[in-house]
């Protein structure tokens, strides 16, 4: 199990953001709690396309001296959409390559439900 940071840089206000995200929400609370990010800042499933935090650099910076593992915004997205699909982020190391397959075997109509769970 693993706490993730992009390095995605989106100016909010005076500060800078990016994302912080997990294998599991409970691993994902428990690092926004350690680092001092208030739940109410998190993105949950039902309001966004995955489970986040938007969380400042200051606050990357003590995620990633926490243990998190820094990815691309690439890697998230691929993850998040590799979430969607299957119900696990999986390896940032193989996720764009993932969503490139899927979409392939999507698009050539060899996807079913079945073979998306059995393919995770």
């Amino acid at each position: 199990m693993a706490v993730y940071v992009d390095d995605m840089r989106a100016p909010f206000g005076r500060m800078v953001m990016c994302h912080m995200l997990a294998d599991s929400d409970d691993e994902l609370h428990a690092m926004a709690a350690r680092i001092g990010v208030a739940r109410r800042w998190w993105q949950s499933p039902a309001k966004t396309s995955g489970s986040h935090y938007d969380i400042a650099l200051s606050k990357r910076a003590l995620a990633v001296a926490a243990g998190a593992l820094e990815i691309t915004m690439r890697q998230a997205a691929a993850m998040n959409f590799r979430r969607r699909i299957t119900g696990a982020l999986g390896s940032p190391s193989d996720a764009e390559q993932w969503v490139r397959e899927y979409r392939s075997q999507r698009n050539a109509g060899a996807v079913t439900p079945q073979s998306t769970v059995e393919s995770c």
